[in-house]
């Protein structure tokens, strides 16, 4: 019989940029990394599943109800790291399919797949953890990011008041990782201006060096878990 993994880690959006450096950096000795992505290609094993449409969330949370059912290892994380900025641009000029998307991967898919894992973990008594990337755009608007910006402050919220309902159950935080050397970053640079009138800063942050790694933010998202923070906490890593 083999052995089962004394951790199983999941992170959604694990393909590339802080994703993909989340897997690769795993503390856990021989865990159990899952990728939940449409592209898959990174370090981790990989499930194929869409994360803008809601039966992809269906998939999502039968995958969790039958890897968690009869877990006998030491702790289960989900990291859920997915998200767009695309499409970027006024909420009555940008394509309304892309909007669709955007607006379901980014608010409702968080809700949706945090309360998944939930259910599936709660009859568990190992270490349980649940970490939502956030961003510093959960509290500051920016014209052209509706989706992203909306996307984000409800997942901030949703961290804290399930926070308080998991106080002695499942540790749930958000962390925004700062201003990070990704794909997401290019996009945003080679936005026309009348799209994202900010755009100057973000050319202004690659020009001076000022943004952090994947390397660099996965380190810190890791370490959030040796931190006592409470339940329900949404912290920047700048700020740490």
């Amino acid at each position: 019989m083999t052995a089962k993994p004394p951790s199983q880690v999941w992170i959604s959006g694990a393909s590339a940029g802080i994703g993909a450096a989340l897997a690769a950096a795993v503390p856990f000795r021989d865990a159990r990394v899952i990728d939940l992505s449409r592209s898959g290609g990174g370090t981790a094993e990989h499930v194929e599943v869409d994360l803008s449409d809601p039966a992809g969330w269906s998939r999502v949370e039968l995958h969790f109800e039958e890897e968690l059912k009869a877990y006998e290892g030491d702790r289960v994380v989900f990291i859920h790291n997915a998200g767009t900025i695309t499409p970027i641009g006024p909420a009555d000029a940008v394509d309304r399919h892309a909007y669709r998307r955007a607006v379901l991967l980014n608010s409702a898919a968080p809700q949706i797949l945090g309360s998944a894992f939930l259910r599936a973990a709660a009859h568990l008594t190992c270490e349980r953890h649940l970490i939502m990337l956030s961003s510093g755009a959960a509290r500051t608007p920016y014209a052209g990011w509706s989706s992203y910006t909306a996307g984000k402050a409800a997942v901030e919220q949703w961290v804290r008041t399930v926070g308080m309902e998991q106080a002695g159950g499942c540790r749930v935080i958000a962390v925004a990782p700062g201003v990070v050397d990704t794909a997401m970053q290019t996009e945003i640079r080679s936005t026309d201006e009348r799209a994202f009138p900010a755009v100057q800063r973000f050319n202004d942050l690659k020009r001076t060096g000022a943004l952090s790694t994947p390397a660099a933010a996965a380190a810190g998202i890791w370490s959030l878990l040796e931190r006592d923070l409470p339940n329900g906490a949404c912290v920047d890593l700048r700020d740490l």
